[in-house]
């Protein structure tokens, strides 16, 4: 099984295009942890700003995509998308590992993931909002933010995705796609 992890696009069109080329295409599904078209009044737009295009891209993708609302994600972006838009989480059961996806605006604390994790017996909790990448294993569950695609808040800058394939999980440089972090489950 292999699963495409992103999160933070933000409508930059060229951050699910990417990922998309480079590893998503061949995935089984890709999930999406929200803040999918819309930039944000605190977030700068750059060139590749085109959440029209964005949403095409999406709307025709021959991989399932699963998405957590985030809190850029407005009911008007949702209509745009063929898919739904799940809020406050997504819940995905694949080859037997229970998934939880969720933005992360309305559980900012790791005693709050914590909690979530436990009460819904999850081995991998997913989530964005930060634009940093995280990648750790906290009692039963590893907790992932593959960090931004489009707008990184990173010290280095990088923009990243993450792929989760034979459970091990990889974090990306969406330009270089450099391997940042690992983690084998």
């Amino acid at each position: 099984m292999k699963i495409g992890i992103i999160s933070d696009t933000h409508g930059h069109e060229m951050a699910w295009q990417k990922p998309y080329e480079r590893h998503f295409h061949d995935a089984d599904m890709i999930l999406h942890a929200g803040d999918v078209l819309y930039h944000g009044p605190r977030n700068p737009r750059k060139e590749d700003y085109n959440p029209a295009g964005l949403a095409e891209r999406i709307n025709s993708c021959p991989v399932p995509v699963i998405i957590a609302r985030g809190n850029c994600d407005s009911a008007v972006d949702a209509d745009c998308l063929n898919v739904p838009v799940q809020a406050p989480y997504a819940y995905v059961v694949a080859e037997g590992l229970r998934i939880i996806i969720t933005h992360g605006d309305t559980v900012m604390t790791d005693a709050e993931k914590d909690a979530m994790a436990a009460h819904l017996k999850a081995d991998l909790f997913i989530t964005g909002h930060i634009h940093t990448t995280v990648l750790e294993k906290r009692g039963r569950t590893i907790f992932l933010n593959p960090g931004s695609a489009a707008l990184s808040k990173r010290a280095d800058g990088r923009n990243t995705y993450a792929v989760l394939e034979n459970r091990v999980i990889r974090i990306y440089d969406a330009d270089t796609d450099d391997v940042l972090m690992q983690y084998t489950m």
